[in-house]
């Protein structure tokens, strides 16, 4: 019973509790939660911008999550866990009432999620916390590789850094239409958030931005949002992450995910990921392109805070 049990901010003490019921949360999947990796800078962080959450059963802790604003009016939610002895006590709900009211208190007019496509129990708690449907992506993985060891005979393409340009064709882009305008977030590297000119334009100035052109105009898009280090099965891997792929046909997408793997080559990052829409087209084509691409797509929902 939830009866005893209040939501407060997350202290650094918690921390044994929280990894006592967060260590198997994938357990059935062969994976482990990164809940415990994160606790201790998630703590550290909290300010402003960003709040950690924990339900309080008083000897122990019954659930977490952690909100974070992305923009003036954005807000994600993420880190949702409920400790398996309190489950059915209404408990996700509860956490992310507090996660609202502290998101609108700080000028949020909408919240967003991520969750698994497999986690039917994570669909379901936020369906009922108040998040609908918003949009669904999918993640390819082309290989880091120079572009001089890749071929692209009879390719009419040329990939420019011209950013206006990617906005553009971002806005009339079926990838556009099918993500609801939203991509990979620059901050947050398991949040998306509305892409504009002003973070195209940054990209091009921080990381890279890709405009994949032909005579009679331009036929995709992508931008690099970061490259970071992380460990992966015990060994440090270097990663470069890519906020969105959009294209209009194969030869198109050919040339832009050529351009993704020169560009992480460039990094010398081991591997990659670029958020693509989840469309059979989208899909298809990057398989074609003999592009890697993960084997389930991961629904973003979404929370009216106005």
């Amino acid at each position: 019973m939830s009866t005893g049990i209040h939501i407060r901010q997350a202290r650094r003490e918690d921390y044994e509790a929280v990894v006592e019921f967060t260590r198997g949360t994938w357990a059935n999947r062969e994976a482990s939660d990164y809940i415990p990796d994160v606790y201790h800078e998630w703590v550290a962080s909290d300010g402003d911008r960003q709040r950690t959450f924990v339900a309080d059963a008083g000897d122990d802790i019954a659930g977490i999550c952690q909100g974070v604003l992305l923009s003036g009016h954005e807000a994600w939610a993420q880190g949702m866990r409920v400790n398996p002895d309190y489950r059915g006590a209404g408990l996700s709900t509860k956490l992310n009432d507090a996660l609202f009211a502290w998101a609108r208190e700080h000028g949020a007019a909408v919240c967003r999620n991520m969750v698994f496509s497999w986690n039917v129990a994570g669909l379901g708690g936020s369906r009922a916390a108040g998040f609908d449907p918003r949009t669904e992506f999918r993640w390819a993985h082309p290989e880091p590789k120079s572009e001089s060891n890749r071929s692209r005979r009879g390719s009419d393409y040329d990939v420019i850094d011209a950013p206006d340009d990617a906005w553009g064709y971002w806005q009339r882009s079926a990838a556009r239409d099918a993500l609801d305008g939203l991509v990979l977030d620059g901050n947050e590297s398991w949040a998306v958030s509305e892409l504009t000119r002003e973070r195209l334009r940054r990209a091009a100035d921080e990381t890279q931005v890709f405009a994949v052109q032909e005579a009679d105009g331009t036929r995709g898009m992508a931008h690099r949002v970061r490259d970071y280090e992380r460990e992966q099965d015990g060994e440090r891997e270097h990663w470069a992450e890519y906020g969105v792929g959009a294209w209009d046909d194969l030869d198109a997408a050919r040339a832009l995910f050529d351009a993704i793997s020169a560009d992480a080559a460039e990094l010398d990052a081991d591997r990659t990921r670029v958020l693509i829409p989840e469309t059979s087209r989208h899909v298809s084509d990057a398989a074609a392109a003999r592009v890697g691409v993960s084997g389930e797509p991961d629904f973003v929902l979404e929370a009216d805070l106005s």
